[in-house]
């Protein structure tokens, strides 16, 4: 609802110079992102998850010994492979529900109310836990190159969330501009961290990582049980990827076909980066630590540590996941308010026990 009264510029211009003039409902078709600007504001999350998804696989095969570290490669495979199955699988969901919902639409045209309320209150309860894993896992990229910094992880936490959601109440093309810098920036960072760290292995010139305790090793077996722990773990490789197929109207005309354009860009940079990361630190050497994640593991072997190339893979890896928290921000309103318009709308059971009922002469 729109008003003609307007507020004194005096009393807007703090709140103005913060998170901009507010936004009305009507506007919102003109907070519309292109593909590029697109696979920056959505698919940050998605793509940031490859700096954490291969230690997450180490973590847990490191319960075997340093053994059965050299079973991330096939268990990074089999998940590259269900990546592929779940984008094709999302690419159909864009065009058959357009406007947007991804799981909750699906679940609730085809399985009823109970099921899509379930898998939207997984995905709500997903995009919260997306901040915290995405903040923390970049904050711990910082502490791996500067140490010293470790007693303040919690503060610089808290005040990165502050400064995410600040940019985002600007509005989603204001933020999408934004972001879209550091999704960028660790792309090129990660291609070149990649494309010198084959060309060293191919010419036999590449290290092993030194200097780093491994995070524990026991006795444990190699069973079916751990291997598929492992697989479970790493496939925080696919967190995110259904955020595109949640967010089909923030995208230009024609909206469908862009957002898949763009699903398709995302999970080919997703496969190339965590397969060729996982193959690359598995041939370093890299192990699970509590003082240094293997990105920094990796990029220090590369490079040389204090080189400023190893420098700048950091903060490209710190920026995008910190940053990644924003495909919450973006989807999350947008879902909700689905859910709470799609609920408000349905007939009650009441309702759909009387449509049922033959109406008399």
């Amino acid at each position: 609802m729109t008003t003609d009264v307007q507020t004194p510029p005096e009393k807007r211009k703090v709140s103005d110079l913060l998170i901009g003039r507010p936004l009305e409902t009507r506007t919102l078709a003109h907070q519309v992102v292109s593909k590029k600007v697109g696979l920056a504001v959505f698919a940050s999350d998605a793509i940031s998850s490859t700096a954490y998804a291969t230690e997450e696989i180490l973590v847990i095969l490191a319960l075997a010994g340093s053994v059965a570290l050299g079973l991330s490669i096939p268990i990074a495979v089999a998940i590259a492979i269900l990546l592929v199955i779940v984008t094709i699988s999302y690419r159909q969901t864009i065009y058959a529900y357009p406007n947007g919902g991804g799981a909750y639409i699906v679940a609730r045209e085809n399985l009823g109310e109970t099921a899509a309320l379930v898998a939207g209150s997984a995905l709500l309860t997903d995009y919260v836990l997306t901040v915290a894993v995405s903040i923390s896992s970049g904050v711990a990229q910082i502490i791996s190159a500067f140490p010293e910094l470790a007693p303040f992880r919690v503060v610089l936490a808290v005040a990165i969330i502050a400064f995410v959601t600040l940019i985002n109440l600007r509005g989603v093309r204001e933020s999408g501009a934004v972001f879209a810098v550091p999704t960028y920036f660790f792309l090129v960072m990660m291609a070149i961290t990649l494309g010198v760290g084959f060309f060293r292995w191919a010419t036999g010139t590449l290290g092993v990582v030194t200097g780093v305790e491994m995070l524990q090793e026991t006795a444990a077996p190699i069973t079916l049980f751990l291997i598929l722990r492992a697989f479970s773990s790493g496939s925080t490789a696919l967190t995110g990827i259904e955020a595109i197929s949640n967010g089909i109207t923030a995208f230009k005309e024609p909206k469908s076909a862009n957002a898949a354009k763009t699903l398709t860009a995302m999970s080919s940079i997703l496969v190339v980066l965590f397969l060729s990361i996982t193959f690359l630190s598995r041939h370093i050497g890299a192990v699970p630590s509590h003082e240094e994640t293997i990105i920094s593991q990796m990029a220090r072997t590369i490079f040389g540590e204090g080189n400023i190339l190893y420098l700048a893979v950091i903060a490209g890896t710190a920026l995008i996941l910190l940053m990644a928290a924003n495909t919450s921000y973006a989807d999350f309103p947008r879902l909700a308010a689905l859910q709470a318009c799609l609920l408000y709308t349905s007939p009650s059971p009441r309702d759909r026990t009387r449509s049922r009922m033959p109406s008399s002469a």
